[in-house]
């Protein structure tokens, strides 16, 4: 069950960088100073993505539970 442990890891390291990467957008619109209107539209287009880069660490996280209980 290695292979579920190393496809885990990645899974998490994606997610991860996922979450970095809304992590920064969300700065540069904040230190942008943008309207009311503007840093709505930029958190609902970065909302998505973060739900999404959590769930991939989570089950990334999940796979590799999975591989050391199996293994």
């Amino acid at each position: 069950m290695e292979w579920l442990i190393w496809i885990g890891a990645a899974l998490s390291v994606l997610g991860l960088l996922g979450l970095g990467w809304c992590i920064t957008t969300v700065a540069r619109a904040k230190r942008a100073q943008l309207d009311d209107e503007a840093m709505r539209a930029t958190l609902k287009t970065v909302l998505p993505r973060n739900l999404a880069a959590l769930f991939l660490s989570v089950i990334g996280l999940m796979m590799v539970i999975m591989g050391i209980s199996l293994g």
